[in-house]
């Protein structure tokens, strides 16, 4: 593969892509999938007209996200339409493409990938970014999963727990504040357990009310981030809480616990706690070991050595955290946390400042990066 000749190709697609009517960040995208779709594919067989073929391969899917746009803004001006939360009648288009995106000849990973990007609306870069693998690797997933689907019936839809991996996913991007996809990831779900009477579909909701409840006061009125511990709790949805609490109970007590309940009662026993001193740590830990042992997830074994600094010091922290591989995405920052409560300023910046340079999005580096200075203005530097 010839990379001198894709990076000098490149300013000129793009400037074609432009005049053509494309916004110049769309057109960056778009520019960027056909770039990876050409390292794919040109090794095995290379175009007679290079340019030709990253300005076709770009408009195409250019025009893609235009549409997977419009369909989410379209869905996103019929939510205010919608009335007040609460059990749907029916099943919409909606939540049965997701159904039928979970097709049983894809492998879990793929449907969810491919369910995403076309009916989610989300970049490829941002899927990627969900499931912490490069974006060339995920741009191949999903094709794959069209190739795989393409042209079969879609008679046959996929389980419950693949639909409910694409709700989590669209929710957290949409709770991220990069794309507003949290209300409309509720509002399905809200259909979902309607429709469908499962424990876990249950647990996703309760875990989705109980994380929005908090929304208001996660930025402050510049944007940065506020961490949980300085949240102003008066601004939590107590209303949303509380529906959040009874749907989790009522979970629970069908003993079938599963994933979404067990991160549900995590949430819970956050919004339970009148101050972030007050928060029961002790049974966090406890609840995150229930996770480690349905997930075995490198990133909820990331978040349980958080709690473990809070419920029995920062070495309890750092010692859990030790065990776990440095490239894990906010290691750096979850150790610089621990070192910081645990006296040692000096490192403490030093994996601030790390944590920042890795971080995915700019609220998030921002406020990393105001973490190092602050500590580095306390140590005289």
């Amino acid at each position: 593969m010839d990379e001198a000749l894709l990076r000098s190709l490149t300013p000129g697609v793009l400037g074609i892509l432009v005049r053509r009517g494309a916004d110049f960040a769309a057109a960056e995208d778009a520019v960027q999938d056909a770039l990876v779709e050409a390292v794919r594919v040109w090794p095995a067989d290379p175009p007679r007209d290079p340019k030709g073929w990253l300005v076709s391969v770009a408009w195409r899917r250019f025009l893609d996200v235009a549409r997977a746009d419009a369909a989410r803004r379209r869905r996103e001006d019929l939510l205010e339409e919608q009335p007040a939360p609460g059990p749907a009648p029916a099943v919409d288009d909606t939540l049965q493409l997701y159904f039928l995106c979970a097709h049983p000849s894809l492998t879990p990973s793929s449907a969810v990938a491919l369910t995403l990007r076309a009916v989610g609306g989300l970049t490829t870069r941002q899927i990627a970014q969900a499931y912490l693998v490069p974006e060339a690797t995920m741009a191949q997933r999903i094709s794959r999963a069209k190739r795989t689907v393409s042209g079969v019936r879609f008679d046959q839809p996929g389980d419950v727990a693949t639909v409910l991996r694409v709700l989590y996913l669209v929710f957290n991007e949409g709770y991220s504040g990069d794309v507003d996809l949290a209300a409309e990831a509720i509002r399905l779900t809200r259909q979902l357990a309607a429709a469908i009477d499962h424990p876990e579909v249950a647990g996703l909701l309760a875990l989705m009310l109980l994380h929005h409840a908090r929304r208001a006061s996660r930025t402050a009125p510049d944007g940065g981030l506020v961490p949980l511990a300085e949240q102003d709790r008066s601004r939590w949805d107590t209303a949303s809480i509380a529906a959040g609490v009874e749907i989790l109970q009522a979970a629970l007590a069908r003993d079938r616990l599963g994933e979404f309940q067990a991160q549900a009662a995590i949430a819970a026993l956050h919004a339970d706690a009148p101050t972030a001193e007050e928060t029961d740590w002790v049974q966090i830990v406890e609840w995150y070991d229930e996770l480690v042992r349905l997930t075995d997830s490198p990133v909820v074994r990331l978040n349980r050595a958080v709690a473990a600094g809070e419920a029995d010091g920062p070495r309890a922290g750092l010692a859990a955290l030790a065990a776990l591989d440095e490239a894990l995405p906010r290691y750096a920052a979850v150790a610089a946390y621990l070192h910081e409560r645990d006296g040692d300023l000096a490192a403490a910046a030093r994996l601030y400042a790390e944590a920042a340079r890795k971080a995915g999005n700019v609220a998030e580096r921002d406020h990393l990066t105001r973490q190092a200075a602050r500590l580095n203005t306390r140590r005289g530097r």
